[in-house]
């Protein structure tokens, strides 16, 4: 059974947990990532989906807010808001699709897709990733840094929202994962930062939590941000 079909009965579950977390029938959850900001992120996979397919759930202090999937190139297939409930797919023949090998293998790689939400907003996004050269050590992971500058148009053209900053890469996992940003808040570039902190692997204390430790009694900044790019652990 796919991950999709079990949401519904995932969200509803997800209270009664007591704090750990617990992916839909047929799913693995495989890392758990605390980070700066207040913020936990539990990687599953489903032995429905496509090989090389990952889900993210996300939760905060309230719990969980944000579920996406990406595949192996790293694109947004999927991604669900939890308040209010919106679901978001990648619309079919991006213009430039996302494409980690290439980022890897070059050190660059520039993207071009529009997304669609239940609701019928859509948006356009294009921007890029790049390899800075330099790597990091966190909680003993090694981690490549890049760079990256994005926008977010309504089909009008409007600019809805856009960032710049760098964000880490881990090659094994073929991943994303956030870093220092500043953010478009309609006015001025506002900085944020939701690097991680420590990666917990299966049989490791704190696997599977799904309450935030870091910066959780910090004040957070309200901006417009979708939380598919904020994390742009790509989405």
């Amino acid at each position: 059974m796919k991950a999709v079909l079990s949401i519904s009965l995932f969200c509803l579950a997800t209270p009664a947990l007591a704090g750990s977390f617990t992916p839909p029938a047929g799913c693995t959850t495989t890392l758990t990532v605390q980070s700066r900001g207040c913020y936990v992120a539990n990687y599953y996979t489903c032995s429905g989906d496509t090989a090389g397919d990952q889900w993210r759930a996300d939760f905060d202090q309230e719990g969980m807010f944000y579920l996406s999937k990406i595949d192996f190139e790293t694109q947004w297939i999927e991604s669900y808001d939890m308040n209010p409930k919106t679901k978001q797919t990648l619309d079919p023949n991006p213009a430039d699709p996302a494409n980690f090998s290439g980022l890897l293998s070059t050190g660059r790689d520039d993207f071009e897709f529009g997304l669609t939400k239940d609701n019928g907003e859509h948006t356009n996004v294009k921007g890029y990733d790049q390899l800075t050269g330099k790597t990091v050590t966190i909680d003993g992971v090694t981690l490549q840094q890049t760079q990256y500058d994005y926008v977010e148009t309504d089909d009008a053209g409007n600019e809805l929202r856009k960032a710049h900053g760098n964000e880490y890469v881990s090659a094994e996992w073929r991943n994303f994962f956030s870093g220092p940003s500043e953010w478009w808040n309609g006015t001025e570039f506002v900085p944020m930062d939701s690097s991680p902190m420590q990666f917990i692997l299966p049989g490791e204390k704190g696997f599977a939590v799904t309450q935030p430790l870091f910066e959780c009694d910090a004040v957070m900044s309200s901006l417009p941000l979708s939380p598919e790019i904020a994390h742009h652990d790509h989405l």
